[in-house]
């Protein structure tokens, strides 16, 4: 099967976000084709994503659109989606649906259920329309869990599962404090830039696994393994952090999907490198390489004005030891596509970063 992956430029200045587009089967029949929306940008961003699909996908159906999680840059620019396009299913978490007996995780007794089911109703508004807009159409709404799959298992979740987004659910922003300050509030609490370089090459890596958490919400990020044709592996990862990418990787090595299958992969949150460390990094993009090679692809969104903390590179030189080298939106709308397919007309190919000798620590 052929395949198309599109990234759009999100944000300005150094707001970064995701909107992403994708399609795969048989492109000479759209019968056989399926078309797939993951995050959505800002409002504005949804009608690039309409006029794209239209434009050169072909068509007014989108089989599938995911919303990985409730921010802004991500789900906000899908309600355009919805409103103008005829759409399959939509995969999203519905928060405010699992607070039955969340009360007792809080420091405040006079919590119930019901108001922390409020604040998130109030909070996540770009998530709660996105429901209210996919009931108005008829468009069925599926929460994106671990093992959950489609057409024929080609698109999978690898996580998070409803355990782990349950227990993300008291560290979210909105929500009252916790009965207990927990390790990934105190240590966000605490995380400052701090300004200094460091020298690296090919053979000298200085990312680490013990770098500081990224956010509950970002950790609550749906995290998506497509495979269009055996041996392709296309790896979306939201905003998603080193924990919740382990417990993909855990579920994807108990399917016996490995790094290996990972043939696109989706750099984290926008290249922060709050979000990856070496090890995640060795099982779902690959192994450090003794010589530069490029073995499979990496895209990440990144904001012209986001370096340069987005994205990081010792992030980006990070996946470059490992086979992958990025390549980054900032500004620009990037795609890839599978061998079988050429360039399309009036487009240009794309660079990916280099080898950078200087990070920031």
């Amino acid at each position: 099967m052929s395949h198309e992956v599109d990234f759009f430029p999100v944000g300005d200045g150094g707001r970064s976000g995701d909107a992403i587009t994708l399609r795969f089967g048989n492109f000479g029949d759209l019968r056989q084709q399926y078309v797939v929306v993951i995050d959505g940008g800002y409002a504005d961003d949804g009608d690039a994503i309409v006029k794209h699909i239209r434009n050169w996908y072909g068509t007014d159906f989108v089989d599938l659109v995911i919303s990985t999680h409730p921010d802004a840059d991500h789900s906000a620019g899908l309600a355009v989606v919805l409103k103008e396009m005829r759409v399959g299913m939509l995969w999203m978490h519905l928060p405010w649906n699992h607070c039955n007996g969340i009360n007792g995780m809080f420091r405040d007794g006079r919590v119930t259920d019901s108001s922390v089911e409020g604040k998130l109703l109030e909070s996540l508004d770009n998530a709660r329309d996105l429901e209210l807009l996919a009931n108005q159409r008829d468009v069925r709404i599926y929460e994106p869990f671990t093992g959950l799959s489609a057409f024929d298992g080609r698109v999978l979740i690898a996580g998070p599962t409803t355990a782990y987004y349950e227990s993300l659910l008291p560290d979210f922003r909105c929500t009252p404090e916790a009965k207990q300050l927990s390790v990934l509030r105190s240590l966000l609490k605490t995380f400052k830039e701090t300004g200094a370089k460091l020298a690296e090459t090919f053979g000298i890596e200085t990312l680490r696994d013990e770098g500081d958490p990224t956010s509950a919400e970002n950790n609550s990020s749906t995290i998506v393994l497509i495979r269009p044709s055996v041996g392709t592996g296309l790896l979306f990862t939201g905003d998603a952090g080193i924990p919740a990418l382990t417990n993909a990787a855990d579920y994807l090595d108990a399917c016996g999907i490995g790094a290996a299958s990972n043939t696109f992969i989706q750099v984290p949150h926008h290249g922060s490198r709050r979000n990856v460390g070496p090890t995640i990094l060795n099982r779902l993009v690959g192994r450090k390489l003794p010589v530069e090679q490029t073995l499979k692809t990496a895209f990440v969104s990144a904001a012209k004005g986001g370096d340069p903390k987005h994205p990081a590179k010792k992030v980006t030189n990070a996946f470059r030891r490992r086979g992958a080298p990025v390549s980054a939106t900032q500004g620009s709308h990037i795609y890839h596509f599978s061998l079988d397919l050429t360039l399309r007309a009036g487009w240009t190919g794309i660079t990916p970063l280099p080898l950078y000798n200087e990070v920031d620590e």
